[in-house]
């Protein structure tokens, strides 16, 4: 297997003397050199070089060269990678390994992974996500050897904290993408330490970190001017006043994820008009203090708008979707579920607004009560459109979807409707359940 090979097998060196011995008779190895040969395993994955490593002396010493191992993913071997294959991928790829991904390896602790800093002092892009076993003491390795890490994700890894951001703000100071989702012991004072040193963070994750306040956003306004992608779900203690200091420190902002921050209200949305007009995604699901004024606002300045999730904005109504439909013609995932105030009218704007006939991909109407079949007739020119969710829309039928399926004949339609309860038994006794509980 994978890991008998990487993390049992005896290492052996050959020298190029006897790399090609009389006993490797194969053409292939007669006829082309070993840089062409290297060229060719260099497109090999992991486990085809570990087979290739087992045929012969000389393809042995080919599959293993350093030169073939510069981007590993084990996630698919998760539950059998133990610290010492991580360590022995380290001894044998030593400086020409760029990217690991050891996501999900939960046998991966924090002595593996010092050894793997000290041997691979390249490596620009580590995935951690879910290494639960890893804590402060795995920073503090990629801190003090491994310089040139640019990508980091430690999602997942509860014991980290705020040490860990300090020892990355001191040892990687050329770090641009970094998850610390769920990591919530983390804190503003390891927010202000992180980006006293990477100010050239582009994308921070921080979903679930829930005892981050305004104060940490006020710090990575401040401090990274080039920010692109920020995720704060469930930041519940975030409001208004540490997110329009991210718009107003962070203009190049693409993405943003603020879903579950329930604190917020439309001067989130009046910040970003005025300040981040290369908007792109916009997450904001359960945020209920939203209304249209604030999406007007938005759409009227941020025209390059592809994905928005509205799910749960309950105080929308059609004027949204009119401006959108109006100003942001890029439009191609737009999530409306329990918006129950949306009507077939707003349907009808969107679909023959800018972005309907070759952008729009994706709608979610769930829980949308008022839509009927006619929001269906409304979307037929909606030629690009993937997937629709009209689940507990009570007004759609049967009928409405394949009408729309002889329309757009490819399009993934997710409804449901509930069975009809059967009439009561002959005897006259009341049956207690309907026949979907009697199913369940």
């Amino acid at each position: 297997s994978l890991c008998q090979h990487l993390g049992v097998t005896r290492q052996r060196r050959w020298t190029p003397s006897t790399m090609f011995s009389n006993n490797d008779e194969a053409v292939i190895n007669k006829k082309l050199p070993k840089e062409l040969l290297l060229r060719i395993f260099s497109f090999l994955d992991v486990v085809t070089l570990c087979r290739c490593a087992q045929v012969s002396r000389a393809w042995n010493v080919l599959a293993l060269d350093g030169s073939n191992w510069q981007r590993i993913d084990l996630f698919n071997f998760q539950r059998d990678i133990e610290g010492r294959v991580v360590e022995n991928i380290s001894k044998r790829c030593g400086g020409f390994l760029r990217k690991l991904s050891l996501r999900g390896c939960l046998g991966v602790g924090d002595n593996a992974l010092r050894t793997f800093a000290q041997n691979c002092r390249n490596i620009e892009v580590l995935n951690l996500n879910g290494c639960t076993k890893i804590t402060d003491a795995t920073c503090t390795s990629l801190s003090k050897f491994c310089s040139k890490l640019r990508h980091l994700d430690l999602a997942s890894c509860t014991s980290i904290t705020n040490l860990s951001l300090k020892a990355l703000s001191e040892g990687c100071p050329l770090l641009e993408q970094l998850s610390i989702s769920w990591c919530d012991q983390v804190t503003k004072d390891g927010v202000q330490e992180l980006v006293k040193g990477c100010g050239g963070l582009k994308a921070l994750s921080l979903k679930g970190c829930t005892q981050l306040e305004d104060e940490a956003l006020k710090y990575i306004g401040a401090n990274c001017p080039e920010l692109v992608t920020l995720n704060l779900q469930t930041c519940l203690q975030i409001t208004d006043d540490g997110l329009i200091t991210i718009c107003r420190g962070c203009h190049k902002l693409q993405s943003l994820c603020a879903s579950g921050c329930c604190n917020i209200t439309d001067a989130i949305l009046n910040a970003l008009g005025q300040n981040c007009p290369r908007l792109r995604i916009l997450e904001v699901a359960r945020c209920s203090q939203l209304t249209d004024v604030g999406f007007t606002t938005l759409a009227r300045n941020c025209h390059e708008l592809e994905k928005m999730d509205l799910e749960e904005c309950v105080q929308i109504t059609d004027s949204t979707l009119i401006q959108l439909s109006i100003h942001c013609p890029r439009l191609q995932v737009l999530s409306l579920s329990h918006c129950e105030l949306i009507t077939d009218d707003g349907i009808r704007h969107l679909g023959n607004g800018a972005c309907a006939h070759d952008r729009l991909e994706v709608i979610e109407l769930d829980n949308c009560p008022l839509i009927t079949d006619a929001s269906l007739e409304h979307l037929k020119s909606c030629h690009s459109l993937e997937r629709i969710e009209l689940y507990d829309c009570q007004q759609i039928t049967r009928a409405g979807i394949k009408r729309l399926r002889t329309h757009l004949p490819n399009i993934k339609v997710h409804a449901y409707f509930a069975p009809v309860t059967p009439p009561p038994s002959v005897g006259g006794s009341r049956q207690r359940f309907c026949r979907c509980c009697i199913i369940l």
